[in-house]
């Protein structure tokens, strides 16, 4: 029988840039391998240098090609990178985008990428805990950037800026709305607007209509950055170096205005909460199912309200929380 290899021995390999090591130690936490765990907490001392980079918007504006390009026009400029691609848990979906991801296949050969898709697992925003901790792994692993590409469906828009440092939406024309983020909501969360397929002739029409959309948005002297339009065109080849170079003056003046501080404080709120809904949610459905079924008796019955019946819960997990974690 062969002995596994500790995750603590494994996090040392991660620090020291090994990304088999990576690989193993996002398998087990995504598992829910509570072995896992004493190791991501060292780790997370080591992380906080990679610029994360949150890619969203609706499906067929053409994230997954926008990434591949992206990634190839950083490692022209020396810059190694981390690619998170969210999938989504559904069966209905997720074909479709999962074969968007076959072509990334030519930048699997390059040690200096690592792309891992991870599902949602059903998480309320497309985020689930193990995608965020596999960011951290990249992190302290030393890639200089780390790309978060999200399913681009439902609420899972608004939570990628929860975490990521740049948040870029990406937008196509003849998808059925001239501006698709106005309908999916995310107009205003964007730090960079992307319009993809940039060679269709009727691709300029969505680009001036987004630009018209930003500056109404936005009173005079509300923010000191002007959210920019970047066209890109994967036919072409077109945009992306354009893409890379709007990335780098965000993050540049994030660092030069002190908002980046703010940023990484709402990266490690929303940690936070996603652990804590987490450790309630397996110990509810682990420790507490008779006495759920009692209490959900009571609010069937109107004995009790479902504020009253969670804080009971809540009470009576407190104790058995604290000694499991």
């Amino acid at each position: 029988m062969i002995n596994r290899i500790s995750s603590m021995k494994l996090a040392e390999r991660v620090r020291e840039g090994h990304v088999r090591a990576i690989a193993r130690l996002i398998t087990r936490v995504e598992s829910g391998d509570p072995e896992v765990r004493q190791a991501m907490a060292e780790l997370y001392k080591s992380t906080g240098r990679a610029h994360v980079v949150g890619i969203t918007g609706v499906p067929g504006a053409g994230k997954s090609t926008l990434v591949t390009q992206l990634v190839l026009e950083y490692r022209a400029s020396g810059r190694t990178v981390g690619v998170v691609a969210i999938d989504p848990s559904s069966p209905f979906s997720g074909g479709a985008i999962l074969g968007d991801r076959i072509r990334m296949g030519e930048l699997v050969s390059d040690p200096g990428v690592f792309i891992r898709s991870m599902a949602t697992r059903g998480t309320l925003g497309g985020l689930a805990r193990p995608a965020l901790d596999a960011v951290d792994l990249l992190d302290a692993g030393g890639f200089d950037v780390v790309l978060i590409e999200t399913v681009g469906v439902g609420q899972d828009e608004v939570d990628i800026v929860r975490a990521a440092h740049t948040t870029v939406v990406v937008n196509a024309p003849g998808l059925g709305d001239d501006i698709q983020a106005i309908k999916a909501g995310v107009l205003e969360i964007a730090d960079i607007h992307v319009v993809s397929k940039a060679d269709r002739p009727d691709s300029n029409k969505t680009i001036q209509e987004l630009k018209a959309m930003l500056m109404m948005s936005l009173e005079p002297g509300e923010r000191v950055w002007r959210v920019p339009v970047v066209p890109t065109s994967s036919e072409k080849h077109t945009g992306f170096g354009e893409l890379m170079a709007a990335i780098d003056l965000h993050a540049e003046r994030l660092e030069r205005s002190g908002e980046i501080t703010e940023r990484r404080r709402q990266i490690a709120l929303t940690r936070v909460v996603k652990v804590a809904e987490e450790i309630v949610r397996d110990n509810f459905a682990r420790d507490s199912r008779s006495q759920t079924e009692e209490l959900l008796k009571k609010v069937t019955q109107r004995q009790l309200d479902p504020h009253g019946a969670a804080v009971t819960l809540l009470k009576a997990m407190k104790e058995t929380i604290h000694e499991s974690h």
